[in-house]
């Protein structure tokens, strides 16, 4: 037999550094002296004996015994007659002597749950249209250009609910998505739950097929198109990409060879006591190598435009949902986990070196410092960090009965003392809507007008904030309970005007970003924000300027808000110059659903000083309510 896998692989797959490793170990279909069949391959160091069993060969360990790879811990052989499409697992005899059967972690395709099988696939030779898009996305800057992320979980956006299982195909998603997406005017999409996962409610973020498309949907090929047509419609596609645990599933990764192989064998490093799961063993190289070319697999097989890691902080901290006395220090007596650390600097150094324009984002929840700083310069290599303490203070503040907002106060301002220490996004994302949190809607208080008016006030604010944007599924129209993995989304709410008006204002909201450079160019640094009104507490009025950088021109943006039902008239701000101010949106119009109380379209401000600004301007600002001038 002639081996697929070379020393030089072998050796780069010991040291960690074997960025395509994927395309060595795994099923890969292959013709060896003019036989078709496929040659397996997988790393199973501890194992007493490895076989392949599959439609093949009648599930029979006996009749392919995979060869063992000198000491580099794979085993490899190649069967004849084992076609594409055919299901099979690894079957293997631990290093304790246990029975186990394990598809394949390389594996390209998985059965549908509740089968576990793998199978194997020829993923190549689809034919892309995006190459326009590639060739943009390699130039842009992700820091200064627009984005605005419409979140969504493939399972339950919508359904068919005239077959089981009643999951959309790729091409009926791409059909019924596309055409949304392009409609409200969001630059991307961030997919939760791609990557194959045998239980519907982790929603993907408990991954068994790391290099497999979720089979709900369809094949490869099927979701290789459904990010070409977003891409030819000028979308971008994230996706949840999950580094930090995996289930325990006896299939799966866990205990793989009879050994704690990719995981830590110390449950005090290796286990998730909150989450039931297994954390990843950074230091192995082997299991670093894993998970870098998956990263890089997604990006460079599927087209994926950003990857975003999740529970970023679970991993970088030792004590992460830890009590004292369930966790080790480090090496000099912290609670870091260096290990993590040095696996994201790798992962985000190694993405940016192959793949230029392509962003990595970080569900990371503490002050950790640096996640958006480069490699280079010490941090961690993030384009993005999710900005969380802005997330939960806005959502604090908006739950609040009016009444009291004054009082708290703080929870607006305080997120601009930071707002410019990393770059971030604002997420109001699946999290946020589950678990008796309640929708985004029905968080709002007082009655449905009001509730209504708050969500209006919650979108404008963040669109409006420093920052990338995120807004789950189900968020642009209101949608009353909380998201369900199981159901689609509240659709028939639509046929309401009142949700058809927020809808409208959140298109409104991104097409105004997308427009205004002022809004997306400036938006990491402190020179594209000033504040108009920033102590008015009692009256729970603030303001504040947008605009671009120093010498970029453009015009600016004043931007007003008024977090209570009270009419604010004859409010006086201090603004950058005299003339007209033009009115670009005002989510108390009558067409969003609001009550049109000061329907006035433009404005003088007067070269009059007031406070340190050089010129004034008095509005009649609505309740419940964000108004949007720009300098004429």
């Amino acid at each position: 037999m002639t081996s697929g896998l070379s020393d030089l692989d072998l050796h780069l797959f010991g040291e960690g550094n074997h960025h395509h490793i994927q395309q060595k170990l795994g099923a890969h279909p292959e013709v060896h002296d003019g036989v078709a069949g496929t040659r397996f391959a997988v790393w199973a160091p501890n194992a007493q004996r490895v076989s392949v069993v599959g439609d093949f060969n009648d599930w029979d360990g006996n009749r392919n015994v995979l060869q063992r790879r000198g000491q580099s811990g794979v085993w490899e052989l190649f069967v004849p007659g084992a076609g594409v499409g055919a299901c099979y697992k690894f079957e293997i005899i631990g290093a304790h002597g246990q029975h186990l059967m394990k598809s394949d972690p390389y594996a390209f395709q998985m059965q549908l749950r509740p089968q576990s099988a793998s199978i194997i696939a020829d993923i190549d030779g689809y034919q892309w249209g995006d190459d326009q898009w590639l060739a943009q996305r390699r130039n842009w800057d992700p820091l200064r250009a627009p984005i605005s992320i419409y979140e969504l979980h493939p399972g339950s956006w919508r359904r068919s609910w005239h077959r089981k299982p009643a999951f959309l195909t790729w091409d009926e998603l791409a059909d019924q998505l596309i055409p949304y997406v392009v409609d409200m005017g969001y630059t991307h999409v961030e997919l939760v739950g791609v990557a194959e996962h045998p239980f519907d409610g982790s929603w993907g973020y408990q991954v068994l097929g790391h290099f497999a498309p979720t089979a709900r949907h369809g094949t490869p090929q099927d979701f290789m198109r459904f990010v070409d047509r977003l891409h030819q419609a000028g979308i971008g596609v994230f996706m949840d990409w999950v580094p930090a645990h995996f289930p325990r599933d006896g299939h799966g990764l866990a205990d793989f060879d009879g050994t704690a192989l990719y995981e830590h064998s110390d449950p005090r490093r290796g286990e998730h006591m909150e989450w039931g799961t297994k954390i990843f063993n950074y230091g192995r190289h082997e299991v670093r190598n894993f998970l870098i070319a998956n990263a890089l697999f997604w990006i460079e097989q599927y087209h994926i435009d950003g990857l975003r890691v999740d529970a970023v902080a679970s991993m970088i901290y030792l004590d992460y949902a830890r009590k004292a006395g369930e966790w080790t220090p480090n090496q000099y007596g912290g609670r870091e986990n260096l290990e993590a650390i040095d696996f994201l600097k790798q992962l985000n150094w190694t993405v940016g070196h192959y793949f230029p324009g392509v962003v990595t984002m970080a569900e990371e929840s503490t002050s950790f410092a640096g996640v958006t700083r480069p490699v280079h310069l010490g941090g961690l290599g993030f384009h993005f960090k999710w900005n969380m303490g802005w997330m939960n203070d806005t959502l604090r503040y908006m739950a609040l009965d009016p009444l009291y907002r004054g009082h708290n106060h703080n929870l607006i301002t305080f997120s601009f003392v930071y707002a410019f220490s990393e770059h971030f996004i604002l997420p109001l994302s699946h999290d946020e809507v589950v678990h008796g949190k309640r929708s985004l809607l029905d968080k709002m208080p007082g009655d449905e007008w009001r509730k209504l008016a708050n969500h209006r006030f919650l979108l404008g604010y963040m669109m409006m904030h420093p920052g990338k944007k995120l807004l789950f599924m189900g968020g642009e129209f209101g949608q009353w309970h909380e998201w369900r993995d199981y159901e689609d989304l509240a659709w028939a709410a639509l046929q309401h005007p009142h949700h058809r008006q927020l809808q409208a204002w959140c298109r409104a909201l991104n097409r105004l970003y997308r427009d205004y450079p002022e809004l997306h160019g400036s938006d990491n640094s402190w020179e594209g924000f000033r504040w108009l009104e920033v102590d008015n507490a009692n009256e729970s009025v603030f303001a504040f300027l947008r605009q671009r950088l120093p010498g970029e021109g453009g015009t600016q943006l004043l931007i007003a808000f008024n977090a209570t039902p009270v009419p604010r008239d004859n409010y006086t701000f201090g603004a950058p110059a005299g003339g007209r101010y033009r009115k670009l949106l005002d989510s108390d119009d009558a067409a969003f659903g609001g009550s049109g109380y000061a329907p006035q379209t433009d404005i003088q401000a007067y070269d009059e000083p007031w406070r340190d600004f050089p010129a004034r301007i008095t509005l009649n600002l609505p309740p419940l309510s964000v108004v949007i001038w720009a300098r004429a």
